[in-house]
């Protein structure tokens, strides 16, 4: 059998143990990243602290912090933060459980299991204009399939449609939006339960242990933490979301799905301030950033305790 020991001689041992080997390896992504995005984005920063309109980009007039202090001083961008915040944590929290759900289901032993593997990632795959239109139609005030279930179970009286609702429209676009994540995180985690040693489970289970110690103990230390890293992804993808709330609402009914995306775009586009909307996105990049360093700062800890 070939002996691998001078493999730290060839290398003279420069990688081999070094703390900058993970560096290096993701310093090309880091360095593509930076070429691609890193222009743009100190422009998008320098536009913020400017007067700047959509017709006429190049012409804008330095302002300093006024655009920050004109977002942040105004009630109706309060709002806006408190609809994305619900909108996020309400599209994490089922997204992510449906996954787990779902990911759990999938890994027993059942005939057509493949098929059904392959067909759950159907909604994930489908274009998110593709689905905004199909959920339209669904919560139409006349034909709408959740209008009929609704006022079958005497919910409501008369016809209304969900999206044109103050009350129901956010709970659409949640319902549309859970509908096409969740496929990813089922997937994912059904990966990571691939990964749970049967053996463990076996002992378990000839100690006497159920199925609940079973997955609190043994099944769920070790999907955790990919349960933390799709949650993560999840967070920072409806932050950004725009397609599938712009199709389905625009953002109306008054206010009622207005995220910080959509009304980023309603600022640049609409009203044609770029300075304002490139303080939103600044805004929108900092809670984002904000998000990561503690879910960083969270698994560190995790990581100490093990």
């Amino acid at each position: 059998m070939r002996n691998f020991a001078p493999l730290r001689r060839v290398t003279g041992g420069a990688l081999d143990g070094s703390p900058w080997t993970p560096y290096l390896f993701i310093a090309p992504v880091v360095l593509f990243l930076l070429a691609t995005l890193g222009g743009p984005l100190l422009q998008e920063f320098y536009i913020s602290f400017t007067d700047t309109t959509l017709m006429q980009p190049n012409q804008g007039t330095f302002v300093g912090l006024a655009n920050y202090t004109f977002i942040l001083s105004n009630p109706d961008f309060h709002y806006v933060i408190w609809i994305t915040a619900v909108y996020t944590l309400g599209s994490v929290v089922f997204g992510v459980g449906m996954g787990l759900g779902t990911a759990l289901l999938m890994n027993y032993n059942f005939r057509g299991r493949s098929v059904v593997r392959a067909l759950i990632t159907i909604p994930w795959a489908a274009p998110s204009v593709a689905v905004a239109l199909i959920f339209s139609w669904m919560f139409n005030a006349q034909y709408g399939i959740f209008t009929y279930i609704q006022n079958s179970l005497g919910l409501s009286s008369g016809s209304e449609n969900w999206l044109d609702s103050t009350t129901y429209a956010l709970p659409a676009v949640l319902i549309a939006t859970v509908w096409q994540i969740f496929p990813f995180s089922a997937v994912v985690i059904l990966a990571a339960l691939q990964g749970v040693p049967n053996e463990v489970k076996e002992a378990a289970v000839v100690d006497g242990a159920d199925r609940y110690n079973i997955f609190k103990v043994v099944t769920w230390p070790t999907i955790a933490p990919t349960i933390g890293l799709i949650s993560l992804f999840s967070t920072i993808w409806s932050l950004r979301r725009f397609d599938l709330i712009w199709v389905l609402t625009g953002g109306g009914p008054l206010g009622a799905t207005n995220t910080l995306v959509t009304e980023l775009y309603r600022e640049g586009f609409v009203y044609r301030s770029l300075g304002t909307a490139a303080a939103i996105g600044m805004i929108g990049l900092a809670i984002a950033s904000l998000i990561t360093l503690f879910y960083y700062a969270a698994s560190q800890r995790a990581q100490a305790r093990r």
